[in-house]
């Protein structure tokens, strides 16, 4: 098992949504969480293991909206000054 698997594992696979609940019409991600529409309508019937594709690709999209790191510290807005 992977070390992001084992620790995504040890914290549960809570729903990444901070509740800043706006679509983006360009990429198809939630400006909130970085999920898709479909994602988000599957979470609460989603395995543990759909659970934890959803979270990884929400981290990759995090890192492809914001690669100098801005948004470190849970900050994903993207409302930094970088």
């Amino acid at each position: 098992m992977s070390t992001a698997r084992n620790t995504l594992l040890r914290q549960g696979l809570a729903s990444p949504c901070i509740n800043v609940c706006r679509m983006d019409d360009r990429t198809g991600w939630c400006l909130g969480c970085f999920r898709t529409i479909d994602e988000i309508a599957d979470w609460s019937r989603a395995t543990d293991d759909r659970r934890l594709q959803i979270l990884l690709a929400v981290e990759r999209r995090r890192f492809e909206h914001d690669p100098a790191g801005c948004a470190s510290g849970g900050d994903f807005r993207a409302d930094c000054d970088r």
